[in-house]
């Protein structure tokens, strides 16, 4: 466990505009900064970083938080995991117990197989340096691709020996369970239920996310091992951790230099990237020889909006590569193709020229995507005119999903040009192709919007909620005495509530909404003194926001509705006597994620209320008027509950089961006649006439 102290450290040293742009370009606007969105496909930047607050949020897809829980979310890491990066990456020592063997039992399946593959990276480095089969055949194959110690270093390459269970009897025999062995894909078990090595006389390529963590390794046969095998390359299968459509080779390596240089190479193999990066070009990435996936592309538009793509002289790869590219021009990207010299590939070309040639030769030689494809298809088709149609077909297709409209008009004179065609018919033609994209999309978000009702319904989306209309009436009953005061700040204990309201969909309802604006208030203001009370001998004592909430509900024998919601006010009112103590930081670095999500969430949700001038033409702060605004909130709350909860009593009240028991029915029936006072009571308060039947 790692201890509170140690937890604020970290929080105060984590700058969210720093740990935020590890993973996201972001730009200046105005005080905050703004970005693509990470968790979600976003074309336009809609992720908002706070450098004042401290926090970060996407405004379309609602997620984001502090610097802790962005690293939980964009890597899946556990809220201990997050804060332990966060504390390496700002050089604090965090001091914890050793975990007991219950605690190591219960750990996740995640953390368990990125420990797996951790120690099976240094398994591979340690044959690749001191095994004899790694030096002699692993090292020298590295060594005649041209790699320095330095460059197997950086990647952390190594070896497998042809052994066929090496690795698993060292798993076995550190502790590892044959389980976590199998679901990373390091071992496969035969029919007999014995471990046997996938990646058996090979030499390692690990694959790592944008955090630097080890999460697949690719492995190749080397030369004098490809007798009776069939494939040259093998990779990790899909896994918990590892999702090949989600990854890129290189892009821990490159993104810096990706942001740097504004530009992002794209190439196919591990080589092609380690070569260039020991040839000094550094922003490149490998689709491992796949086509690419959107969640590939959507990784690279977070660094940069430039691509080129380098290919070498294979025809018959580029034709089979460029069909993805689309998707490309459809994120809004500027994508250029450059094509080596005849015999080359990035691996080979890097090792005969140095950064300043590499460069300087694509800069002269790359070309504009959607020329390189129709002078491509253009050779292809000649004089045929069934495949000219065809090829006109595809360019207008690869047209038809580039966003801008300024760069689709041009591209379409041009091609117009190349492919003599009368641009009125390529306009005409886009434009059809456009509609039925539009069409497909909005289907698609339609469905996407089902879901997500059916889903959360009635919940509140992340926007701005609005407050209640201005109370004018008299605050709440309220004890006076000091002593009574101080034992007040204690809602009513878990065991003690009952409800008849059920748990679950109930948050679409008006009481529901009051209740989470109630909790905001606790959550950004808990600690401040909203206003004095005088006691009989005429001291005044101050109440805190949390103490008037706590004390206001038990007043009337309520609670909140949601379990997560009373812990929060519970540790509120524990806390509120403690010097120092303010609520919005306790939450925001409480160790229960869901507890610091949900703060995370009310802190940067602040409601606007209606602005309140006085004469002056002075505007009033939320703060200035908690007075006012938290009563308003608790008596329209209370009156909201109160009313659901009498309409699910009068349910219960035909359960047979309860009819048939004298006990429970007497105690429902006096818990009902005290709710229809309070009720009357809140009423009259809200300035409303209610009839009672």
């Amino acid at each position: 466990m790692i201890d509170q102290p140690t937890i604020d450290r970290i929080i105060d040293a984590a700058q969210i505009v720093d740990v935020v742009s590890d993973f996201v370009t972001l730009r200046k606007r105005g005080v905050n900064y703004v970005g693509l969105c990470p968790f979600h496909d976003d074309k336009t930047p809609s992720f908002y970083v706070s450098p004042a607050k401290g926090l970060c949020k996407c405004f379309a897809c609602g997620k984001g938080g502090n610097a802790v829980h962005f690293i939980m979310e964009h890597e899946q890491m556990s809220y201990p995991e997050a804060l332990k990066y966060l504390a390496k990456k700002y050089g604090i020592e965090v001091k914890e117990r050793e975990l007991s063997n219950e605690e190591k039992l219960v750990q996740s399946e995640r953390e368990s197989l990125f420990i797996v593959n951790n120690f099976a990276r240094d398994y591979f480095q340690d044959t690749l340096k001191n095994h004899v089969d790694g030096r002699s055949i692993g090292m020298a194959y590295f060594r005649q691709r041209g790699f320095r110690d330095d460059t197997i270093e950086k990647f952390q390459l190594g070896y497998c020996t042809e052994s066929h269970d090496a690795l698993a009897q060292e798993a076995i025999k550190k502790g590892f369970k044959k389980e976590y062995l199998v679901k990373t894909g390091l071992c496969y078990e035969t029919d007999d239920h014995r471990l046997r090595d996938r990646f058996w006389g090979r030499v390692i390529f690990p694959v790592h996310t944008l955090s630097g963590k080890v999460i697949a390794f690719g492995g190749r046969v080397l030369s004098s091992q490809t007798k009776g095998v069939k494939v040259k390359y093998v990779n990790s299968p899909e896994s918990e951790i590892y999702h090949k459509s989600n990854e890129l080779y290189g892009i821990y390596f490159a993104k810096q230099e990706i942001v740097k240089q504004d530009r992002c190479f794209l190439v196919e193999g591990y080589t092609d990237v380690i070569s260039m990066h020991q040839s000094g070009v550094e922003n490149v990435v490998a689709s491992s020889g796949t086509a690419l996936t959107p969640g590939q592309i959507r990784l690279i538009h977070r660094f940069t909006n430039n691509i080129t793509v380098l290919y070498d002289g294979d025809m018959a790869g580029i034709k089979a590569s460029i069909r993805g590219i689309d998707m490309l021009l459809e994120e809004g990207m500027n994508i250029k193709v450059c094509l080596l010299p005849d015999g080359e590939d990035p691996d080979s070309f890097a090792r005969q020229h140095n950064a300043a040639e590499f460069q300087s030769f694509i800069h002269e030689h790359e070309t504009d995507f959607i020329r390189f494809k129709t002078n491509l298809l253009l050779e292809d088709a000649g004089k045929d005119p069934i495949k000219r149609a065809e090829l006109i077909g595809n360019i207008v297709q690869s047209i038809s999903v580039i966003p801008e409209a300024i760069i689709r008009d041009v591209y379409i004179k041009e091609c117009s040009q190349l492919l003599h065609v009368e641009d009125k018919l390529l306009v005409s033609e886009v434009a059809k192709r456009r509609e039925v994209q539009r069409e497909k999309q909005a289907e698609q978000k339609d469905r996407e919007r089902r879901r997500t009702n059916a889903q959360n319904e009635g919940t509140h989306s992340s926007g701005e909620e609005s407050a209640p209309a201005n109370y004018s009436g008299n605050m709440p009953p309220f004890p006076i005495n000091e002593e009574e005061v101080g034992n007040s700040s204690s809602p009513i204990p878990e065991e003690e509530y009952t409800s008849f309201i059920p748990q679950e969909g109930k948050e679409g309802q008006e009481f529901y909404k009051y209740e989470r604006l109630i909790l905001q208030m606790v959550v950004r203001y808990g600690e401040r003194v909203m206003c004095n009370i005088a006691d009989e001998d005429g001291k005044e004592i101050p109440i805190t926001v949390t103490e008037y909430v706590t004390n206001d509900l038990k007043v009337d024998e309520l609670a909140f509705h949601n379990p997560l919601h009373r812990q929060i006010l519970a540790e509120a009112a524990s806390h509120i006597k403690e010097n120092g103590f303010t609520a919005e930081r306790y939450f925001l670095a409480h160790p229960d994620p869901a507890i610091s999500r949900l703060s995370t969430d009310l802190i940067s949700n602040r409601y606007q209320l209606s602005k309140y001038h006085y004469k002056n033409q002075k505007i009033v702060t939320d703060e200035e008027r908690l007075y006012e605004l938290v009563p308003g909130l608790m008596i329209n709350f209370k009156y909201a509950i109160v009313t659901e909860e009498l309409k699910h009593m009068i349910l219960a009240l035909h359960d047979p089961a309860i009819i048939s028991d004298d006990e429970k029915c007497n105690s429902l029936m006096k818990r009902y006649n005290e709710l229809r006072s309070v009720q009357s009571i809140l009423a009259k308060r809200l300035g409303d006439r209610v009839v009672l039947h």
